[in-house]
């Protein structure tokens, strides 16, 4: 048998072979990056992204957040998103960026707390539309000063460009964006990973907020509003020299409007002063800090870099975080779940990579409605990142991995995912050093894992308190009734021995019953809370000397 001929390929043929991608076409080939894997799941991330979008346009403009999302099952099995918020409206210029054209926005390039930060979701949320059902985004928008657009919304796949549709504009009395996209290869259910429960979490995380569902069913829902006040809107801060890298700061140089790099390191750095470029200048004496910054070369910036490394800073700026905080958590929790015990955690703030702030809120909440929608008796952890909730991708996370490596029988606790027990963790930061682009979990930085693990020990505490109280007060209580079981007994006795009117005997035989019990309740929980405060510094110790072996 002849053998085939082989087949050389030359250099020109290969070059015939190279074609340019858009950004577009990348992610239309790779949605699983972006977190569409999945119906249920794919539904979610779409209503994730708008609800975000929501909040974020809201809290601009200063109001209180009112989200309508309704989903609807079409004859053609396909489903319809309806959200509607009453935000600031996208100005007309901008919904083909905004809705129709990835990595574009206003959020990626501001060191600034916001939910969305890449300028992806709404605009692939609108290609998901166009290559599982061929139809456009309808959106409906103002900012509020009479005229409303509406127009149909789809992008250029080979350019990566938007493409409005049926434009019209009209006057009307209409404040916010109303987005209405069709969608196939979806599905909806109230399951761990569905919409539903995503708008429950969404509610706990954001109590300024009040947001109603309409299911497929026509049922509605509405999560409550728990506070009127509206969250302070986080500040933008200056990069921090310890959380930049080489690659940053050839960045920074490339857009500078400074005269000279020394200006630019003192006006755009924080904490970056006079007397600190001084301090720069003496490290690294063959760079001309009087230069343009776009003529700083690439060694020069490495150089600049490790300098930033050998110099003592002041802390970065952490006053640009804005938590959910303690009062407003507790609203809250208590009005979603009705916990019979509830304790929260508020740390302060810390950073991470050397420069970035950050900060962690915790609680943990037993009995009433907490744990697992559905389940009287299994556990649930809440992660969220700016009040945004994770619900995929959990093994990842730096949240998982400090619940993890917590010892919760120590808090009575051990079985935790069993109990009816709902735990809860805000991270908060100007960045979130998410796993990937879809952003789905928190990187388990050393710094992230720390302050996660401490808040939940520090709730732990308080809650194993509670149990340990309950668990003593019906021992004493078991106790009391084989007292009372017997008093009528041995007051007949002593009644015939001593003479004494059985009935004061019995009253008697009953006072002292209750104020043993009592008393011995209270002293329990006093001992619990001294046990579990030696517990925890044993085990901070290990933790410490088993890093100290490892090293």
């Amino acid at each position: 048998m002849a053998k085939g001929k082989e087949v050389v390929v030359s250099p020109d043929d290969l070059s015939k072979e190279f074609k340019e991608y858009s950004v577009a076409e990348f992610f239309k080939r790779n949605r699983q990056m972006l977190g569409y894997t999945g119906k249920v799941r794919s539904l979610t991330t779409v209503a994730h992204e708008y609800v975000t979008n929501a909040l974020d346009a809201c809290e601009d403009s200063n109001v209180l957040p009112e989200l309508l999302v309704e989903i609807q099952v079409l004859e053609n099995g396909h489903v319809k998103l309806i959200t509607e918020d009453n935000g600031t409206g996208i100005p007309k210029q901008n919904i083909g960026q905004a809705l129709g054209k990835l990595l574009a926005g206003t959020k990626f390039m501001q060191r600034q707390q916001k939910r969305g930060q890449q300028g992806i979701g709404a605009a692939y949320a609108t290609l998901f539309s166009q290559i599982t059902t061929g139809k456009e985004t309808h959106v409906k928008t103002s900012v509020g000063d009479g005229k409303v657009v509406e127009c149909d919304v789809s992008i250029d796949i080979n350019s990566n460009e938007p493409v409005l549709h049926n434009v019209k504009e009209y006057s009307a009395k209409f404040r916010g964006t109303r987005i209405e996209v069709e969608l196939a290869e979806v599905d909806y259910n109230r399951s761990t990973y569905g919409a539903f429960e995503y708008l429950r979490r969404t509610a706990l995380a954001n109590p300024h907020s009040q947001i109603t569902l309409v299911e497929p069913n026509k049922e509605i829902t509405v999560f409550p509003r728990a506070s009127k006040d509206i969250p302070v809107k986080p500040k933008k801060i200056q990069p921090h020299p310890l959380g930049i890298t080489t690659s940053d700061l050839m960045d920074m140089a490339g857009i500078s409007q400074a005269r000279k790099i020394s200006s630019m390191l003192q006006n755009e750095f924080s904490r970056l002063s006079a007397e600190k470029v001084k301090e720069i200048s003496s490290m690294c004496p063959n760079i001309d800090l009087d230069r343009a910054p776009k003529n700083l070369q690439w060694s020069e910036a490495e150089k600049l870099v490790d300098a930033f490394k050998r110099i003592k800073w002041i802390a970065p700026e952490t006053d640009a975080l804005q938590p959910i905080t303690t009062d407003q958590l507790r609203k809250s929790l208590k009005n979603l779940l009705e916990p019979e015990e509830l304790r929260i955690s508020e740390r302060p703030p810390k950073v991470f990579r050397g420069g970035i702030p950050f900060m962690v809120e915790a609680a943990i909440a037993y009995g009433g409605k907490a744990g697992a929608v559905g389940s009287e008796s299994k556990g649930e952890a809440l992660r969220f990142a700016n009040r945004v909730p994770l619900l995929f991708d959990a093994g990842n996370c730096a949240i998982t991995e400090a619940v993890k490596t917590i010892d919760w029988a120590r808090y009575d606790l051990k079985d935790w995912e069993n109990m009816p027990v709902s735990i809860f963790v805000n991270f908060t930061s100007v960045y979130v050093p998410y796993t990937g682009t879809g952003k789905l979990a928190i990187a388990a930085e050393e710094e992230i894992v720390t302050e996660i693990r401490n808040a939940l020990m520090e709730c732990a505490r308080g809650i194993s308190t509670y149990i340990r109280t309950l668990k003593r007060a019906a021992d004493q209580e078991e106790r009391k009734k084989i007292f009372f079981k017997y008093i009528t007994e041995v007051a007949q006795c002593l009644d015939e021995i001593t003479g004494t009117d059985r009935k004061q005997i019995e009253e008697k035989l009953r006072k002292i019953a209750v104020e043993k019990t009592s008393i011995l309740v209270s002293a329990d929980e006093e001992e619990a809370e001294k046990d579990l405060a030696e517990l925890e510094k044993a085990a901070e110790k290990e933790m410490v000397e088993d890093g100290e072996s490892e090293e």
